[in-house]
């Protein structure tokens, strides 16, 4: 007897999977930025679809397929879901909270920094240039050089 397809395994994967790489499309929308319950959604269909489909490869081997597979994509989706909570509950909550910092179009505050050559230069300097008020950009990017 030929056995069967077992397809919770294989979808459940998927869907794990799709709620690992939507963040970045739900993280647009305020409801799913501060907390990211539609990824949990995603995370718990998929941890559900593949429960039920090792039950049915472990429970009935002769007419499930999905002992080997299941189990495999079993153990990567934990370590899917254990890698975005500690992304998203550890690693990110470790950033400052961006309340306190200026809004688009804001003026920023007066600071000092060093410039590459280890010479102190304030953001009034630069505001107030020899000739007369000038306007500055100010780039933030993520990390250094």
């Amino acid at each position: 007897m030929k056995r069967k397809w077992n397809w919770p395994i294989w979808v459940g994967f998927v869907v794990v999977v799709a709620g690992l790489f939507s963040y970045g499309f739900f993280v647009r929308f305020p409801t799913t930025r501060d907390f990211p319950w539609a990824n949990l959604l995603l995370f718990g269909i998929g941890a559900a679809l593949l429960i039920v489909g090792l039950f049915r490869a472990f429970g009935r081997p002769q007419v499930y397929r999905g002992k080997i597979f299941g189990s495999i994509f079993a153990a990567i989706a934990v370590l899917v879901v254990a890698f975005f909570s500690y992304e998203i509950f550890y690693v990110l909550r470790q950033v400052p909270a961006s309340v306190g910092a200026p809004r688009v179009g804001q003026r920023a505050p007066d600071f000092l920094l060093l410039d590459q050559n280890g010479k102190p230069v304030g953001l009034g300097d630069l505001l107030r240039g020899p000739s007369g008020p000038k306007s500055v950009a100010l780039i933030f990017y993520r990390g250094f050089w």
